[in-house]
């Protein structure tokens, strides 16, 4: 198996790359199985303090890849279930990480891609970034990374975003609060992440944990059983009619007929 996400540790910083250039870095399968592995090992070391999260290329992520969607239009229900299961699984892991989790958003952020940025504590992005959701265009929605950008952003913003899948640039991103920081350069861009993954690693890892699992609390959020309903709903899409013509018409390049 291409190993596509790793991890390494310098100074108890834990830097984790996405490595699918050719692809946009989007995922799959294998992609997911990857994430939850590091994110699992890295979760469970003491040397490690904070993540950062960041990707190869010029483009962050761009959500699932042709391919998987290939396969996934011929799923049934069951296995649309366990697959939308298994990559909240992919989400919940990283907001649910006892170690503060920084994104690097050097390129353009599409669909679930948005998800792995909501998914983590601070988000640092150049200027010339662009986001969208992507998903209502494929006659589904972004059901799985909803509850994690609702925690960012609350839902006003999605009710635009979401139902046009207009992009929308950084700066807005910030606005809504979906991304912490804007820079304008690859320069300055590497200085404020290494600048706020030596800040983060400063303080009380066990405070950061616990203000980590407050904010869930305070906010009445149980990952797990959002994560059980937004998988349903996710999978329930994929396997309705509109869904299926939504990925037939996207992997055919031409325009659904909804």
């Amino acid at each position: 198996m291409e190993k596509s996400v790793d991890f390494s540790v310098m100074d108890q910083i834990a830097t984790l790359v996405i490595n699918r250039p050719a692809v946009h870095n989007s995922f799959n399968e294998d992609v997911i199985d990857q994430f939850i592995a590091c994110f699992e090992e890295m979760n469970a070391s003491k040397e490690i303090r904070v993540i950062l999260m960041t990707s190869v290329g010029k483009t962050f992520s761009a959500g699932a890849d042709i391919e998987y969607m290939k396969r996934i239009a011929t799923y049934s229900m069951e296995e649309n279930l366990k697959d939308a299961q298994k990559l909240a699984r992919m989400f919940k892991i990283i907001r649910e990480s006892p170690k503060p989790v920084v994104a690097r958003v050097q390129g353009p952020v599409f669909g679930g891609g948005v998800g792995l940025i909501a998914a983590s504590d601070v988000s640092i992005a150049l200027s010339s970034v662009t986001f969208s959701f992507t998903e209502v265009k494929l006659g589904i929605m972004p059901a799985i990374i909803s509850p994690y950008v609702v925690e960012k952003t609350g839902p006003g913003p999605l009710h635009r975003y979401c139902l046009t899948a207009e992009p929308f640039h950084a700066e807005e991103a910030k606005r809504i609060g979906l991304v912490s920081e804007v820079v304008g350069s690859m320069e300055k861009l590497n200085e404020k992440v290494t600048e706020t993954c030596y800040a983060l690693k400063s303080n009380s890892g066990q405070a950061i944990a616990a203000f980590k699992n407050l904010l869930s609390e305070v906010a009445g959020r149980n990952w797990e059983a959002t994560n059980q309903i937004t998988s349903r709903r996710l999978a329930e899409l994929r396997h309705s009619p509109e869904g299926q013509e939504g990925l037939q018409a996207f992997l055919e390049k031409r325009k659904p007929r909804f």
